[in-house]
């Protein structure tokens, strides 16, 4: 029962053995050349939009201080003097793009306004 022990397996002559080996070389190296091309192009085009946590922790720390003057004590970021840095280097864009801001707001509550007039002009009682 030894030689038929495993049937799905059958011994193979020499000759068989080196083809089979030769195929599964040649396979082998097909495999490994589709890796590294499945590989480099996942380095190349798709990592470079897949953040870490670190990075993501690192810019939402930095979008805090950004956004506000109540910045933790306990900060690395000197965040007072990046602003005033970007004030001082941008001060006309900045005011520009203030006014843009308030304006597009006036607008705004000015079509609200005239919602809520004609809600109160419809109005029943």
């Amino acid at each position: 029962m030894a030689d038929n022990e495993y049937p799905f397996y059958p011994t193979l002559p020499d000759a068989a053995k080196e083809e089979a080996q030769e195929l599964i070389n040649q396979f082998k190296e097909e495999l490994i050349k589709i890796a590294e091309e499945t590989i480099g192009d996942l380095y190349t085009y798709v990592m470079v939009h897949i953040e870490s946590d670190s990075w993501t922790n690192f810019r939402n720390e930095l979008m805090q201080g950004f956004k506000g003057y109540n910045v933790r004590a306990e900060s690395y970021y000197d965040f007072k003097e990046i602003r005033k840095q970007i004030y001082e280097e941008y001060r006309d864009e900045i005011i520009k793009d203030l006014d843009q801001d308030n304006l597009n707001r006036i607008e705004s509550l000015e079509k609200e306004m005239e919602r809520l007039i004609n809600i109160k002009r419809d109005c029943p009682f």
